[in-house]
């Protein structure tokens, strides 16, 4: 079965493990949060009731994470007919909210309990559950973070990495119990500022992430490498260029991409050339390849070699001109065209104008068509 065939059996698959892991995520979480309540309500700890909160706000995070993940499932329509993947982003929004909310509220408790100072009273049983929690986080964390990574969920790599480091939170509540249990000094209240600190900055990087994903940013160099790798492999192939991958949900990419092939090729040949490319790129790497351009170049002609050699050496001459690539010229009609990557060092207008009147001091009877290309891909 081809990968084109198997898409619906996979998604599913996905979705159901993120579902799965997150309703273990929930049920633990709950169970952790009503027992830390409990011990610190019992000794009077407002770190470890800090703890219990952030254990019940990675709960909520995970029960936004099924919502997220159900309606991003839902199949394209008239209406979005690429989809809802990008749902889970936004779900990954809130629940970067619903952190930041939990730290910046722990944050203000445990500076009212350093201004109002009120002793905790620990007993044996209640550092056993936390030395419990701890290591119940450190197994759950390590689960949902490979369940996130096997299924490329950024909401369960998340959830994962965020119980990992409560584990860590958990093991410092422990530590100053211990110490005040041992010197009479308390630091729980300090413990809790560092808590809620940490949860604060834990929050406001997972919004940061999702916020690039939403805003959409550079595509993975190993993808888009390997896209272009694919190309080229045809022998009809010189180049691959302008490539862009707009990303839709995780596992939802849609490129485009232009190629630069002889200027002997027919119209049918380059049709059979660009749906074997097509599949190709979709079976290997998963990238939907919607629109595919392409560049004609000189072939069998001395003169155009030398003017483009010419013309590429005065545009790579600036380090901002990362690259040159689409160059045809017309030596009887006396016109040339290509296309430029620049770097974000320059700007396009700023960048034309120099290269323009550089070739048009080299070649002053021809016309030149220059198109500026952004710095899209690796």
């Amino acid at each position: 079965m081809s990968k084109i065939d198997n898409m619906p059996a996979l998604k599913e698959n996905r979705d159901a493990i993120i579902v799965r892991t997150s309703i273990i995520g929930i049920l633990t979480n709950v169970f952790l949060a009503a027992f830390k309540a409990a011990v610190g309500i019992i000794s009077n700890s407002i770190a470890v009731t800090l703890d219990a909160v952030n254990n019940l706000s990675d709960a909520f995070s995970s029960i936004v994470t099924i919502i997220g993940t159900k309606l991003a499932s839902k199949a394209p329509d008239k209406k979005h007919p690429l989809g809802y993947g990008r749902i889970e982003y936004l779900s990954s929004m809130i629940v970067s909210a619903i952190v930041l909310y939990a730290g910046i509220t722990s944050l203000v408790e445990s500076v009212k309990k350093i201004i109002h100072p009120e002793a905790a009273d620990y007993s044996p049983v209640s550092l056993l559950i936390i030395a419990v929690a701890i290591a119940v986080k450190l197994i759950l964390g390590r689960f949902v973070k490979s369940q996130g990574e096997k299924v490329n969920s950024g909401a369960l790599i998340a959830s994962g990495s965020d119980a990992s480091f409560d584990a860590i939170l958990s093991a410092s509540v422990l530590a100053s119990a211990i110490i005040f249990l041992l010197t009479g000094i308390s630091l729980e209240a300090y413990v809790g500022v560092i808590i809620a600190i940490v949860i604060v900055k834990a929050g406001i990087e997972m919004m940061t992430e999702t916020l690039d994903d939403i805003l959409g940013q550079r595509p993975d160099s190993e993808v888009s490498r390997s896209v272009k790798e694919i190309i080229v492999r045809e022998p009809e192939v010189r180049g691959a260029y302008d490539l862009i991958i707009n990303n839709y949900g995780p596992d939802k990419n849609y490129a485009s991409v232009h190629l630069e092939l002889p200027d002997t090729m027919t119209v049918e040949e380059v049709d059979r050339l660009t749906r074997r490319i097509e599949m190709n790129v979709f079976r290997e790497t998963g990238v939907i390849l919607t629109g595919v351009g392409v560049y004609s170049y000189n072939t069998g002609n001395n003169e155009a070699a030398a003017i483009q050699n010419r013309v590429q050496e005065i545009v790579l001459s600036h380090d901002w001109a990362l690259q040159m690539h689409g160059f045809y010229v017309d030596t009887d009609a006396k016109s040339m065209r290509f296309d430029v990557v620049m770097s974000f060092d320059i700007t396009q207008k700023e960048g034309l104008g120099i290269i323009g009147k550089e070739i048009h001091e080299a070649f002053p009877e021809y016309t030149l068509q220059i198109i500026p290309d952004t710095d899209l891909s690796d």
